[in-house]
């Protein structure tokens, strides 16, 4: 490499420097997410289990709905962006609507709460926030939950704010659980950050054009954060997907050329995983993409054999559907080092203002 892309590279860190300490910051945040969750409110009682859950966000925030939605039977995440234009169908026989964000001010979530309780009054409205200062959390009539305050990223794009966002709608249903393994995780984490962005890095320095994101179902909501964080940080000059395994046979696999970064996460379901195996084995007989896989160490996909490198996953010994908040932490350093080599600045990697930390011009209309 140059001596020019280095000291390139050299001043981009040293501009990226928020994204990169909310990155590491993590493993300390998560306990005061599951210490504010239990505090705040009654535990298991807190989403109705025969009521109708509706979880929504926007951007990074409705990625962090999907992810809690599969570990809430009976919940459903909906965009805020989809229910501020069409909220009826949702809440004919009422439930609860559990409103995430980051900053609290974006304009979707503030009307839809607004246009739920004009409407369906009978709803009742939940919140997870990471500003005790936004319009959010001091909304009347909805029951928030303030996550720590450096939970609020500064940089453009969420990284701790996401994965606190979806520990704390975890804990709302699974907080037993998670209490038992997080110190463990927490730990885990923090021993291989520098492991996992030497990883990154060294992924990043080769030439990537376009990337392919591979996930089952528990885990789409990670893939699709995987995907809009290397579109951000990379001010869209790499192109991503994010679909299933066995999704990408039915036309997606089109996008793939032999250069084309496959990220793939490995379930912690072995039935799963025997899918997940037999794409990547096509993949490879095809000579498609330069596959990663995120495998558990002492598992039988790290040993599978020299067709794909491996990153070790940080949580496969949960369930898929609570794994998310700790297995996006290598993804979130890719997308960091991604930015780097195309000399953008992680923090705020929009040169021309193109998509802003709160989103602006949002004109909102009234039945």
């Amino acid at each position: 490499m140059s001596s020019e892309i280095l000291r390139r590279q050299d001043s981009a860190a040293a501009a990226g420097s928020l994204t990169h300490a909310e990155i590491y910051q993590q493993p300390e945040l998560w306990p005061t997410t599951l210490d504010r969750v239990a505090q705040r409110l009654d535990g298991p009682g807190l989403l109705q289990p025969n009521g109708c859950c509706i979880i929504t966000g926007a951007g990074s925030s409705a990625y962090a709905a999907h992810a809690i939605e599969a570990a809430v039977p009976g919940a459903r995440a909906v965009p805020s962006t989809d229910l501020l234009v069409d909220i009826a169908p949702y809440f004919a026989f009422g439930g609860t609507l559990l409103s995430l964000a980051r900053s609290g001010d974006s304009p979707e979530s503030v009307a839809v709460i607004d246009r739920v309780k004009r409407l369906f009054p009978q709803v009742r409205h939940l919140a997870i926030t990471c500003n005790a200062e936004g319009r959010l959390a001091r909304l009347p009539g909805v029951t928030a939950i303030i996550l720590d305050p450096r939970t609020n990223d500064r940089s453009l794009v969420m990284t701790s704010s996401f994965s606190n966002l979806v520990l704390a709608g975890l804990c709302l249903r699974h907080s037993r659980e998670i209490a038992e393994v997080l110190p463990k995780l927490c730990e885990r984490v923090k021993e291989n950050l520098g492991a996992l962005e030497a990883r990154a890095k060294a992924i990043a320095a080769d030439r990537v054009n376009r990337v392919v994101v591979l996930a089952s179902r528990p885990l789409m909501g990670w893939a699709q954060e995987t995907s809009l964080k290397i579109l951000e940080m990379t001010a869209g000059r790499i192109t991503v997907l994010a679909e299933t395994y066995l999704g990408l046979r039915h036309g997606p696999m089109s996008f793939l050329r032999p250069d084309t970064l496959v990220v793939s996460l490995l379930s912690s379901d072995p039935r799963h995983r025997r899918y997940e195996e037999d794409l990547l084995d096509e993949l490879r007989a095809k000579k498609l993409g330069r596959i990663i896989a995120i495998a558990g160490i002492a598992s039988d996909d790290a040993r599978r054999g020299p067709f794909r490198e491996t990153v070790p996953a940080m949580a496969a010994e949960l369930p898929d559907s609570l794994r998310t908040p700790f297995e996006i932490v290598f993804p979130q350093l890719l997308a960091y080092h991604l930015s780097l080599h195309e000399d953008l600045n992680p923090d705020s990697p929009s040169p021309g203002g193109v998509i802003t930390r709160v989103v602006q011009g949002v004109r909102i209309y009234e039945d």
